[in-house]
């Protein structure tokens, strides 16, 4: 959600910086919405003034014995018609919002301007792509042949994209959520929480899921409750509609959940493997930090996710995200991208986002420094990263010619063992 103050007195800067996201903000339509909101609101509170002041002369008239007939007859009237612009005032103030809800964020005016993926600014690379002495196999041929990876039984329970891990596959997933967790938390200073993986409409809002993408969510039925597309949905949310102590800020927190999306709009985009599933895991990132600090909070959160695949010595690369390619709800965003030799490219594998006030605004989260007045916080998260295609990115890169697979020495002690070899099938 925006600042409406901001909104008015700057409608053409802020038509100006969302055009260069894609979004073209009507801004007449935006001024008489906005100016038949507040003018209907005015006589609203007029009609209510009136009627307050008709109350009490009557109320003196009966002390006098007076009759007040035809000013009883006036306040019926009155109300009347205060009612009649309550009930526009709702439909209103109702549109409004909703218009201002389905505002994305402002881009920073850091982001590079573009249109789309292609016009994102790469920032710096890690490691090299290992040379194979044979062609490395993608993950959807490797997993089935070791019989860590069964994607035609999911299909039978689930439907497509979903998938089933066996044997070491699975306990590869495990350990790298608990390794994830214990990076997080020992030294890079989060707390870890597990939230509920179900969460109510009005979380989904505050973090901007609701009300524009909720053809890409899984609802239950009967219910105000939706599956998590995301930890950031719940962990923000923790927060809702309170205050928190500036000298406590920032805050830091991680968490394992599985995450659900319908990937509605994802039209047979990575249709193959494990890439882009219903269900996945991902450890996330999430911070409330003051608006002061939040882009250098914002930069160590990065450095943060970029270190769990140093640690697991896979190369990836880190982009900048255009304004074109920039989630709705963020402000700044940048991509990091894996290397996977089975597919010949990097991937995304995780998400660093600054939302500046936007989700806070929209949640009600603020922070207030000793006696000052209070403000919105500043949000931020990342995945730390996205489980599945760290699975993903270990099987297509430490792959041998001889078909097995070693793993990463830091993860070792986790799987409690050096190499997956082929195992038999579930039965």
């Amino acid at each position: 959600m925006h600042d409406l103050n901001y909104f008015r007195s700057n409608l053409e800067q802020v038509r100006a910086r969302l055009e260069s996201r894609g979004y073209h903000l009507d801004v007449e339509a935006f001024q008489d919405l906005d100016r038949r909101r507040r003018q209907t609101m005015t006589e609203s509170e007029q009609l209510k003034a009136q009627r307050n002041v008709a109350t009490v002369e009557i109320g003196k008239l009966r002390r006098e014995g007076a009759d007040t007939s035809e000013r009883q007859a006036r306040v019926r009237q009155l109300d009347e018609l205060g009612a009649g612009f309550d009930e526009q005032v709702k439909q209103l103030d109702e549109q409004f919002r909703s218009l201002l809800a389905g505002i994305p964020n402002l881009p920073h005016e850091s982001v590079p301007i573009g249109r789309s993926e292609k016009d994102n600014v790469e920032l710096r690379r890690w490691g090299t792509p290992r040379s194979f002495g044979f062609t490395p196999k993608p993950h959807w041929d490797l997993g089935p042949e070791l019989g860590i990876l069964d994607l035609e039984r999911a299909a039978k329970v689930a439907g497509a994209r979903f998938a089933v891990y066996s044997g070491l596959g699975a306990r590869l997933e495990r350990a790298l959520v608990n390794f994830m967790l214990d990076v997080h938390t020992k030294e890079h200073g989060y707390k870890e929480v597990l939230p509920p993986f179900l969460v109510n409409s009005a979380s989904l809002f505050g973090t901007g899921q609701l009300p524009k993408f909720a053809e890409d969510l899984f609802r239950c039925e009967g219910h105000d409750l939706w599956l998590t597309p995301t930890a950031e949905v719940p962990v923000t949310n923790l927060f809702r509609n309170e205050h928190l102590e500036a000298a406590h800020l920032p805050i830091s927190l991680c968490a394992y959940t599985p995450c659900f999306r319908s990937e509605a709009g994802s039209y047979g985009r990575d249709v193959r493997g494990i890439i882009r599933q219903h269900q996945f895991q991902k450890v996330e990132l999430v911070k409330f930090t003051s608006p002061e600090t939040s882009y250098d909070e914002h930069e160590k959160l990065t450095r943060h996710a970029e270190t769990i695949l140093e640690k697991l010595e896979l190369p990836y690369r880190t982009m900048a995200l255009c304004t074109g390619d920039t989630g709705f709800s963020a402000a700044k965003t940048y991509d990091i991208e894996v290397w996977l030799p089975g597919q010949d490219g990097y991937k995304e594998i995780s998400s660093c986002s600054n939302f500046e006030a936007f989700q806070a605004r929209r949640a009600q989260i603020r922070s207030k420094p000793g006696k000052g007045k209070s403000d919105f916080v500043h949000t931020l998260n990342g995945s730390g990263l996205a489980v599945g295609r760290t699975w993903v990115a270990i099987i297509e890169n430490f792959q041998q010619a001889d078909g097995t697979v070693v793993i990463p020495k830091v993860l070792q002690p986790y799987v409690g063992a050096e190499k997956i070899e082929k195992s038999g099938q579930l039965g």
